[in-house]
């Protein structure tokens, strides 16, 4: 009898802790939200702006860690799984995010896939002439950087400010308020980049690099030539790879070489050492990859890196 009784208070002990579990979040004195990339932490750091709720907001991908790499630690997964909104990118390389969901139950956040908020809007990664490829039986994926495009992170934001009001309701103006002063500036910054095209003398560039920037290019009508796709993991580039952009760059008498945020250029001092002028500037454009919170600390953030490469594109263009 006495057995009885403590394996009946221990199974009870165990649904009191197994049902604070689940409401924990909801107890929670603040409400939490979970972003993997640098650009969605900053799109929700936009919309909360002076936070009034008091939401604490956490990023995964720190320290430059890469998307295409990146797998969730165990801190990572409960991280998600007590936090009320959780925002990710999507695609091929967020796999792992059907992993973390496989036991849904009634605990689980409000969950926002950028990509599938962008479906007409996706666009597959293009193989251009002269790139290196990754083996026979290559399948078509869609291009994740989905971020390096205005007009995407205009669609993103509404999504996000929609899901924000859900949960809190309360604070439904101040998050819109907050939202269309966002908007404005990014429509702003959209209307200088078609400017600075339309006005452009060149409209190629040589990436001696991977290319994460179609999304941006497509937008405003520049083209492009690079050693690698976006997300390709090669490193090394093949000789024709190298002779064919050199041979580019001597073609459309290019001035610059491009490169992106963290590389260390050296395919691009190698096409540079096949032209037949030798004195190609090499140049960087930050694809939001690599930003890290300490670079949010100091100030860095979204409008402030795509004003940044606006920047580059008025020297590189002309």
């Amino acid at each position: 009898m006495k057995k009885i009784i403590i394996v009946f208070l221990l199974v009870f002990l165990l649904m009191m802790i197994c049902g604070c579990s689940n409401d924990q979040k909801k107890d929670d004195e603040h409400l939490k939200i979970v972003t993997t990339t640098f650009p969605l932490y900053d799109w929700v750091i936009s919309l909360l702006k002076d936070n009034p709720a008091g939401i604490e907001i956490t990023m995964l991908l720190d320290k430059g860690v890469d998307l295409h790499s990146y797998q969730p630690t165990a801190k990572d997964v409960m991280d998600i799984k007590n936090c009320n909104i959780f925002v990710y990118v999507g695609g091929e390389s967020d796999e792992w995010v059907d992993d973390v969901f496989a036991n849904n139950d009634n605990s689980s956040p409000i969950v926002i896939d950028m990509m599938d908020c962008l479906k007409s809007n996706l666009k597959v990664e293009e193989l251009k002439e002269g790139m290196e490829t990754e083996g026979e039986g290559e399948e078509d994926e869609y291009d994740e950087h989905i971020w390096l495009s205005l007009k995407n992170a205009m669609v993103c934001i509404e999504q996000i400010c929609e899901k924000l009001i859900q949960l809190d309701a309360d604070n439904k103006d101040y998050y819109l308020s907050n939202r269309d002063k966002y908007l404005s500036q990014l429509s702003d910054l959209d209307k200088e980049y078609v400017k600075t095209v339309s006005q452009a003398k060149n409209k190629t560039l040589i990436f001696g690099d991977r290319f994460p920037f179609r999304y941006l290019f497509d937008d405003y009508g520049i083209d492009y030539y690079a050693a690698f796709k976006g997300c390709s993991a090669e490193s090394e580039a093949s000789f024709e790879t190298i002779v064919f952009l050199a041979g580019k760059a001597d073609e459309l008498n290019q001035k610059y070489i491009m490169i992106i945020d963290g590389s260390n250029g050296k395919i691009a001092a190698t096409i540079n050492e096949n032209t037949q002028a030798k004195n190609l500037r090499i140049v960087s454009l930050d694809s939001l990859q690599s930003c890290t919170m300490e670079d949010h600390l100091k100030g860095k953030s979204y409008l402030s890196v795509m004003n940044d490469d606006l920047i580059v594109l008025k020297e590189v263009l002309n």
